[in-house]
């Protein structure tokens, strides 16, 4: 049920602009007005943060379990940039999932963002999350310029780190990016085989894969023969079915910082976290179907401009590159396919929020 309250709401800030612009018509100003409004998110941070709308409740189908190893462990950062794309990448799996209430949700977060977890449950008073604090300390000094400033983020580099910061008992974990839509039931990639690889993703073979690294790599003698014995393919990190205690085992972050920290000596690649991933993996992960990742949709990291789907059938929409969905709809300059994403916007604007 909602609740009502009365706001005092100052002059200066833009919804009251909005209501002295209506009282200005009846000659009555005064430094503050109080109305009612609907309360969906209670903010008490200096931050200005959006608002949305409660998500409608999903309950589990009669096949689902209700043993712990039934959850569905699922890594995603929580930015204060990206916390729209957040919000509909969660409802669109709770919306198609078999199972909705055995989703676990992992939430990782910088301490300046912890301001955000209200948000998430005012909007999703059922979910099943929780947050932990990603010490930027642990990325400082170890990242390099990339070819567009967003890659550089320190939270960009949290996936590598996720064995050392989840709790011992996930085994498991389904790591999203925050730009994207699931269209299908998230528990069929879950329940992947991942046989003996400690990592499941879509593999992109046609792609040119030397461009990910520049001639510097390639023309180094003992750097160009990194993918000796493998067949190396481009896979993007934003979806990945990760074998935690394998990860772990293996020593994978240790393997991923020693190329970081190779890139600051010796720059051999223009892309922030993707390629030491590709550096370690590439080659050597377990093959998912591509309607698993259908990405590219903001387009290119320098413009963003449209992309159309790839043929084929579609579990998942992903909005990598520069253009994202939310920001192109506000503008009213949206690609097509930024129509797809938009059913799962829960934002609320200032006129919705007078409006109801």
């Amino acid at each position: 049920m909602a609740l009502w309250r009365t706001l005092s709401i100052p002059i200066a800030s833009p919804l009251g602009l909005i209501l002295s612009f209506l009282l200005l018509l009846n000659s009555a100003v005064t430094t503050t007005v109080s109305i009612r409004v609907k309360t969906i998110t209670p903010n008490l941070s200096p931050v200005k943060l959006p608002v949305f709308r409660e998500a409608p409740v999903f309950r589990n189908g009669d096949s689902c379990g209700l043993n712990k190893s039934d959850l569905i462990h699922i890594a995603m950062t929580l930015d204060e940039n990206y916390l729209r794309g957040t919000m509909a990448a969660v409802l669109s799996m709770l919306q198609h999932s078999t199972c909705p209430e055995n989703l676990s949700f992992h939430f990782l977060c910088a301490h300046s963002d912890i301001e955000l977890v209200p948000s998430i449950q005012s909007t999703f008073p059922y979910l099943n999350f929780k947050i932990y604090n990603f010490d930027l300390n642990r990325v400082r000094g170890k990242i390099s310029k990339s070819i567009r400033q967003a890659l550089d983020q320190p939270l960009n580099y949290a996936r590598i780190y996720l064995a050392d910061i989840l709790p011992a008992d996930v085994k498991r974990v389904l790591y999203l990016d925050s730009d994207l839509v699931v269209v299908d039931d998230v528990g069929k990639l879950w329940d992947v085989d991942m046989e003996d690889k400690v990592l499941a993703a879509p593999e992109y073979c046609h792609a040119n894969f030397t461009v990910y690294f520049n001639d510097d790599f390639w023309s180094d003698k003992e750097l160009s023969k990194t993918f000796q014995g493998r067949n190396p393919c481009y896979f993007n990190t934003g979806v990945m079915v990760v074998d935690v205690d394998k990860w772990r085992n293996g020593g994978y972050t240790k393997k991923v910082e020693q190329w970081m920290a190779l890139q600051k000596k010796k720059r051999i690649y223009h892309l922030g976290s993707l390629p030491p991933f590709l550096l370690v993996l590439a080659g050597n992960i377990k093959q998912v179907d591509h309607r698993w990742n259908q990405h590219g949709l903001g387009g290119d990291n320098f413009e963003g401009r449209c992309r159309t789907l790839h043929p084929g059938p579609i579990s998942l929409l992903h909005w990598s590159g520069k253009g994202k969905p939310w920001l192109r709809l506000d503008s009213r300059k949206p690609c097509v396919v930024d129509h797809l994403w938009a059913p799962y916007d829960l934002y609320l604007s200032s006129r919705q929020i007078l409006e109801e």
